[in-house]
């Protein structure tokens, strides 16, 4: 297996991934979960709220019906997989006949930034490996299975990092399956009851020392536990090395997905699920991981119009995420020559309009003691304690004219309200408790989808 190579590769890494410990600041984590989930979460990833997720890989060529494509034909043989390679490829084509053809050729990073930028995200994600085991750069330990060996012949995660870097104040985070639905040493371990560990030794671990020091990321999104413990994938002992070596060890933020007992329970910031909405406050940050395409992460060309969540849908999930205590990373799919389409765009840009209006709800807040209104519907609410502030975000336009919070307690000749993006409006108290907050006529809205009114001298 070449144990002693593998072994010289993580010294290796180690040695160059250090510049000073974290030793030397007071703090050593060790390699277990009482103390990797001591760490404070780096107070940036709570301040920027939301962020873009980059589903790209060979499953962006089929690009039909899921970014799952490989596993759905030839391993579950879900039978529109089945019949879909059987009425458009020959019978001898090969799941890594598709390599070739993700060519990336209309690939722009800098026009991609832009776009991000735009949406008024704080952070990207990108894919650098899914379960297929395809990198999109040019992993030492994954020859001829990625991006600089065959198919568009560049190094993605650099060119993303480096544009990234360049054009924005976007941070960089990194997406990386931890198992590969076929690669032959984790059927191995999986056969062997996870007792083995060739896979991660010689393939998982090393490439996650590799995309650490070369890319320095400041977010590390595990994926794909592959049914096994975090024991077998060494989680803690690549994390106290994250934590406590790393040359991102200050600001790096990771989830939890780090072994099937581990989401929702140990790690950085908590997933627990796709698309994960508890409604509630959540005191341990959250994430809430979507999607536009409603039924798939991955770019799909048989996507109907009707699968694609409204903008307005989308402003609603990042309003009740954000009040809920969580951050929102919405996923795009890219083609496989590197467009991101207009429908994704679009959605982009439109989040981006909305938060330029009401961006000071969401940036920057915390949770409120309240977190959905208890008498009007969809009603939410955020704060910032350093400015005494307190906003209500509601999704819709009320057709009288007058909104009423029934939360906030105020005091009249105190209580002041700013409808942001149009400026202060007239309130008056309402019993038990609460106010009502007089509007101006709907062609004044500031804006579209959702509406922020600012309350101070409330509590």
């Amino acid at each position: 297996m070449g144990t002693f190579t593998v072994c010289f590769l993580l010294v290796s890494v180690l040695v160059i991934g250090t510049s000073g410990t974290s030793r030397t600041r007071g703090t050593k984590y060790e390699p277990n979960w009482d103390s990797i989930d001591s760490r404070p979460l780096p107070e940036w990833y709570d301040q920027v709220k939301f962020g873009i997720f980059i589903h790209w890989g060979v499953f962006s060529v089929p690009s039909f019906g899921s970014e799952w494509f490989w596993w759905y034909w030839q391993g579950k043989k879900v039978q529109p997989y089945v019949d879909f390679m059987k009425r458009n490829y020959p019978p001898e084509f090969k799941y890594q006949d598709f390599a070739p053809q993700f060519t990336a050729e209309f690939f722009d990073p800098k026009e991609w930034t832009d776009i991000f930028a735009a949406s008024g995200a704080k952070y990207i994600v990108l894919t650098t490996k899914h379960h297929e085991g395809f990198t999109l750069w040019g992993s030492k330990t994954s020859w001829n299975w990625n991006a600089v060996d065959v198919g568009p012949k560049r190094d993605l995660v650099e060119e993303m990092a480096s544009a990234l870097r360049a054009n924005s104040d976007l941070r960089l985070g990194l997406y990386h399956s931890l198992f590969e639905w076929f690669n032959p040493l984790y059927k191995l371990d999986a056969a062997n009851v996870f007792k083995t560990n060739y896979f991660p030794t010689s393939k998982t671990l090393p490439e996650l020392y590799e995309l650490i020091v070369k890319y320095k990321p400041e977010l590390l999104w595990s994926d794909g536990d592959g049914n096994a413990p975090d024991t077998y994938w060494n989680s803690t002992g690549f994390l106290a090395w994250l934590y406590n070596d790393s040359p991102v060890r200050d600001t790096v933020v990771t989830n939890d997905r780090w072994g099937y007992n581990t989401i929702c329970h140990h790690g950085g910031y908590y997933t627990c699920n796709d698309r994960y909405q508890p409604g509630h406050l959540i005191k341990h940050k959250w994430e809430n991981c979507m999607t536009i395409d409603s039924k798939s992460w991955g770019y799909r060309r048989n996507a109907p119009l009707s699968d694609y969540l409204t903008i307005k849908q989308l402003v609603a999930s990042l309003v009740e995420t954000v009040s809920c205590g969580g951050n929102l990373l919405l996923n795009v799919g890219p083609t496989h020559e590197g467009r991101i389409s207009p429908i994704f765009e679009e959605r982009l840009r439109q989040m981006g309009q909305w938060l330029k209006v009401n961006g000071e709800a969401i940036y920057n807040t915390t949770a409120w003691r309240v977190q959905k209104d208890n008498g009007t519907a969809n009603v939410w609410y955020t704060a910032r304690p350093q400015e005494k502030a307190v906003f209500a975000m509601f999704l819709e336009w009320p057709s009288n004219g007058s909104m009423i919070l029934h939360d906030p307690v105020v005091k009249q000749g105190v209580t002041q309200v700013v409808l942001v993006g149009h400026g202060a409006v007239q309130w008056e108290p309402v019993q038990p408790s609460g106010l009502r907050a007089l509007l101006p006529p709907p062609a004044f809205m500031p804006g579209q989808w959702a509406w922020t009114l600012r309350l101070t001298g409330a509590t």
